[in-house]
Formats: C-alpha cells, sequence, structure tokens
C-alpha cells in the first residue's frame, strides 16, 4: 500500500512531512542526495511526488511506499551502468525500488542523479527538427 499522500501538495517539504516518522529521514536522504548531485535543480512536485529538473526538464522523481522508496524514470541504459550497484534493489518498468529497511545509498542516488542529468540532456541536444526529416524531405522520399 502506498504512503504517498491522496491530496495535492505543494512542496516537497510538504510532501516529506505528510509521510510516517520512520520513513521521513529516508527521504531528507534521498533529497540531499539528488540536489548535492544536480547542483541548481529545481524542486517540484509533478504526479503527488518530487521531481527534481534541470534546465525545466525533468530529471529524477521520487516517491514513498509503505516498504520502500522509488526512483523514476530508470532507463534500460541506466539500470546496465549500475547493474552491480542495485542488486539489493527491486527494478522493474522504469522504476528502482530501495528498501526502507537498508541504510540509504547516498553516493549511489548521487551517480543516478548525474547519469539521468546527462541522459536527458543528451536527449534534449537532438532537437526535434533536427530528428525529423522536413516535409519536404518526407515528399522526395514516397515519389
Amino acid at each position: 500500500m502506498p504512503t504517498r499522500p491522496t491530496t495535492a501538495l505543494s512542496s516537497v517539504d510538504a510532501y516529506i512531512a505528510a509521510q510516517p516518522a520512520t520513513t521521513r529521514g529516508a527521504l531528507e536522504r534521498v533529497r540531499r542526495a539528488i540536489l548535492g548531485a544536480l547542483p541548481g535543480a529545481e524542486e517540484a512536485i509533478s504526479y503527488r511526488m518530487p521531481v527534481y529538473k534541470v534546465d525545466g526538464t525533468a530529471v529524477l522523481y521520487f516517491a514513498a511506499w509503505a516498504r520502500h522508496y522509488s526512483l523514476y524514470p530508470a532507463s534500460d541504459r541506466l539500470v546496465a551502468a549500475f547493474g552491480d550497484d542495485l542488486a539489493g534493489c527491486e527494478i522493474s518498468k522504469g522504476t528502482i525500488r530501495f528498501p526502507l529497511a537498508e541504510p540509504v545509498p547516498v553516493k549511489l542516488i548521487g551517480r543516478i542523479a548525474r547519469f539521468r542529468a546527462r541522459e536527458v540532456a543528451e536527449r534534449t541536444r537532438v532537437t526535434p527538427t533536427a530528428a525529423r526529416p522536413t516535409r519536404t524531405a518526407r515528399r522526395r522520399r514516397t515519389r
């Protein structure tokens, strides 16, 4: 059962405060790890969970659950890059689940945040118009 609040929260502070007392410390450590790895990142709430944005683009989300906290999104490339380091985590459908019963892997979370920032930067460097042929070029191919 999720421990995520069912009402809209306006800040990461409010999100963490709405969690059970036993979970808050872990979430604060996750938050500090992400902010430490992404200086200048913007903190916000999106999809009812904390998100960290760089240059207005979402880089990493986290959420609290009854027995774990999760980081989103976890691309196949990210999971492959951190494979051995994620051995104690459950990974599925773009999600990395860290057990609340274990110490927060602050350095690993920081490395994941930096990796995600690089992934996002690489993706945004390719502009939509450069990635897609122009209408004229598409017509030429069909003739």
